[in-house]
């Protein structure tokens, strides 16, 4: 599972950070920093979660 994000669109608002931390985080920027997604079912529903809430629909899902 490979996540991509748009930095065009990103706000980093953290709704991904909230759902998925162990893939998601900001930095002291606050940029979007994505994680090796190495996904078991439970953590790869979350990363879909985490994709689908994002308010800007800046992230997806590519592999």
């Amino acid at each position: 599972m490979a996540i991509e994000v748009d930095r065009n669109l990103c706000e980093a608002n953290g709704l991904c950070v909230a759902a998925a931390p162990e893939v998601f985080a900001l930095d002291k920027d606050e940029e979007l920093v994505i994680g090796e997604v190495v996904a078991d079912a439970e953590l790869a529903e979350r990363v879909r979660v985490a994709v689908a809430s994002c308010p800007r629909n800046a992230l997806r899902v590519t592999g």
